[in-house]
């Protein structure tokens, strides 16, 4: 595995295993330099379907991809048919070696794990699937107590610079008025909003209170993709599975 790759640091049961790839230890040039695993980025679909293989290789079985749409749905892939790609921004597996994937450029990897180590997921949480439940509903399809189940809150755009307009923060706030602390009025109209803030907000709401991970910050970090820094750039990805 690349050592630039960034694996949680989080108290999860010793079979669960998950990284998430960074930029670093692929074949990509260019602004997708070098580890892009986004097909629809504009990179070179060989050069991404290189980079996808190295990753297989550091996994023991093919990760299951999505159509990521930046909703709520969840795919339960012990059940979807696995030579399908469901439209989801959320996976969850009970299965020993199968791989629940997501890609992120500035939305957040969301990993999640119960504390028996009998079932794993993660969720692209992006700020319109925060917003709409994604969080709560990964949650749910874990099928654990919330009070046994560990998130780990990985790469995605700070709070220093997420810059988003007042429809942004009034939606979350029509669901929880306290999610106002993770805004900053930002001259014009326009907030600073922290994602970390708020995905801690939307997991304590559904009763998960182990929580680790955040401070990165994908368009401040060279090392990660981001959308907002670069749009014709590349996807990082975030895996997750029992051994």
């Amino acid at each position: 595995m690349a050592s630039e790759w960034i694996q949680p640091a989080w108290r999860a049961p010793p079979n669960v295993r998950a990284f998430v790839t960074t930029r670093h230890g692929g074949v990509s040039s260019g602004e997708y330099a070098s580890m892009n695993l986004g097909l629809h980025s504009g990179d070179d679909r060989a050069n991404v379907e290189n980079n996808r293989a190295i990753v297989r290789a550091q996994l023991p079985s093919a990760p299951r991809w999505l159509k990521q749409v930046h909703g709520i749905e969840v795919a339960d892939l012990d059940r979807v048919d696995p030579d399908a790609a469901p439209t989801a921004d959320a996976a969850v597996t009970g299965a020993s070696k199968r791989v629940a994937a997501v890609l992120t450029a500035d939305c957040m990897p969301l990993f999640f794990c119960d504390i028996h180590g009998t079932r794993v997921a993660v969720a692209h949480a992006g700020w319109r699937g925060m917003a709409a439940g994604v969080v709560e509903a990964t949650v749910k399809a874990l099928v654990s107590r919330p009070s046994d189940i560990l998130a780990w809150m990985g790469p995605a755009i700070g709070p220093t610079a997420f810059e988003v307009g007042p429809e942004v923060r009034a939606a979350f706030m029509e669901v929880d008025p306290g999610a106002e602390s993770a805004f900053v009025p930002h001259g014009s109209g326009k907030y600073l909003a922290d994602l970390y803030a708020l995905a801690r907000q939307r997991l304590e709401r559904a009763g998960v209170n182990s929580i680790f991970g955040g401070g990165f910050c994908t368009y401040r970090e060279d090392r990660l993709f981001s959308y907002r820094r670069v749009k014709a750039g590349g996807r990082m990805g975030a895996f997750i599975w029992m051994e």
